[in-house]
């Protein structure tokens, strides 16, 4: 889908992408821990980290860092680049994920933890547009699906649904939790990262802003 970027949009900066990347990532890890807290489902790839820490111990948030860290060696094969944006998105997530996990007490209330679910998907797809927007490196999940589709010549849509599907199975083998949360964020995320991606990408000043394609 076409989404026009205004054209009178500010001269690109290193500064403000740096800026940008960092609120997103902060506020990607704290949507994690929102969604999590929730304890109605996550999203596949956290339902695959909450399940490794059920069984390995260490941290839900410290087991993003590792699978994200072991996630960027499958590149090396696909000849994938990381960009900054890639190693901050393996170093910054599972920090503020914990840290909002540690600042906010597990609600009981089914009325509160509805909300609590709503608010971290929304603020996840706010995040991603933020970090994807600065145009400084794909997280390493995202890189290895665009280097499965460059290498293999599969669809983006196809490879994305097997990964995620397979985390997502693995994850519930080893308890994590599945639920609403889980079958939300599917059907959410996607048009909240086409609502807010378009709306927060850092123009190219090499050239004037018109379109992009989500």
């Amino acid at each position: 889908m076409a989404v026009s970027l205004p054209l009178s949009a500010p001269r690109t900066d290193l500064p403000r992408r740096l800026a940008q990347l960092a609120a997103g990532l902060v506020l990607y890890g704290v949507s994690m821990g929102l969604m999590l807290r929730a304890s109605l489902g996550g999203n596949p790839w956290d339902v695959f980290h909450q399940g490794l820490a059920r069984h390995l111990g260490l941290s839900v948030g410290t087991w993003v860092t590792v699978v994200g860290a072991l996630v960027l060696l499958l590149w090396i094969p696909l000849r994938q680049k990381p960009g900054v944006g890639t190693v901050g998105n393996v170093l910054v997530l599972g920090v503020a994920m914990d840290a909002t996990l540690s600042l906010l007490a597990p609600p009981h209330a089914l009325a509160v933890r509805v909300p609590l679910l709503a608010a971290g998907i929304v603020l996840n797809g706010l995040a991603s547009g933020l970090y994807i927007g600065a145009r400084l490196g794909p997280g390493p999940r995202d890189g290895l699906m665009t280097g499965l589709h460059r290498r293999t010549g599969r669809s983006v849509r196809l490879i994305r649904t097997g990964i995620e599907l397979t985390v997502l199975a693995v994850g519930i083998a080893l308890g994590g939790t599945f639920g609403l949360g889980t079958v939300a964020y599917a059907l959410a995320i996607g048009p909240l990262v086409q609502f807010f991606l378009p709306r927060l990408t850092v123009p190219d000043s090499a050239a004037p802003a018109t379109a992009t394609q989500v």
